[in-house]
């Protein structure tokens, strides 16, 4: 019985492996899958380890979840070229301002992620099961997209506990996942936190996953990503009347380093 058990787990693997050869889409939908089950599961048991470890939430959490994501790109083949990280090291609490491709962006966030920083991201986050838990508990600041006087009440409330007590903030001002090998429209949201706070911005780049991740191709390889912290941006001084240029030059070097980092003119 059980010999033909292991048969048939070896007939159904050896299947599977000829349909992820033959058909990206089969290939795309197993990895795709895996990826969620691996995100699902490494959830549940960081979110045990920092209940122990820390007894609740706090942003301490995010050491054990960094350690526990940074092992996924051995599972997928991905490698890290990291450029900048002495960037991180400014005096006191700052904005971190970066570009939103797709669901393997945490993975990129994992990698270079510094201390005492907190992400902020959409209230929807929070229901996703093991994974809305370990973001709650790692501190995560969720806001609701939908409410613009939510989300300015929250981000000014935000701009206090950055400054009080020390943390850096993690922000996608593309506001959604963008998977074309370019920047949407930033949205001002990031730089008003910014000037509010008088805290610097450090913008990250990621390179274009388009090479090897591209769900409208069904493509989901192994591959290369580039990141870049860029130098900090100082604030101090500037009044509201400044946060559209703030965002504007933000935008420019950051779509430039992207071009760069990902071989486009």
């Amino acid at each position: 019985m059980e010999l033909g058990w292991l048969l048939w787990g070896t007939a159904v693997l050896l299947l599977l492996h000829v349909l992820m050869e033959l058909s990206p889409t089969v290939n795309f939908a197993l990895r795709l899958g895996f990826y969620s089950l691996l995100c699902l599961m490494s959830s549940a048991l960081a979110a045990a380890a920092c209940l122990l470890v820390n007894g609740g939430r706090t942003v301490k959490n995010m050491r054990i979840i960094k350690a526990v994501v940074r092992t996924f790109k051995y599972f997928f083949g991905v490698r890290f070229e990291v450029k900048g990280l002495e960037n991180f090291k400014v005096e006191g609490p700052a904005v971190i301002v970066s570009n939103h491709q797709s669901i393997l962006d945490m993975m990129g966030l994992m990698e270079i992620l510094p201390d005492n920083c907190v992400q902020v991201a959409k209230k929807e986050l929070m229901y996703m099961g093991s994974v809305g838990l370990i973001t709650y508990l790692g501190g995560v600041i969720f806001i609701n997209r939908k409410s613009t006087s939510s989300a300015k009440m929250v981000m000014a409330e935000v701009a206090k506990t950055m400054v009080a007590e020390n943390v850096k903030v993690w922000v996608y001002p593309e506001g959604t996942r963008n998977c074309t090998g370019d920047l949407l429209p930033f949205k001002k949201g990031a730089f008003h936190l910014a000037v509010q706070a008088q805290v610097p911005v450090i913008p990250v780049v990621y390179s274009s996953f388009t090479t090897f991740y591209n769900p409208k191709m069904k493509l989901f390889t192994s591959g290369k990503i580039k990141a870049e912290v860029l130098p900090p941006i100082e604030t101090k001084g500037l009044t509201s009347d400044d946060v559209t240029e703030l965002t504007d030059r933000c935008f420019s070097i950051m779509r430039e380093t992207l071009f760069r980092l990902s071989g486009r003119p």
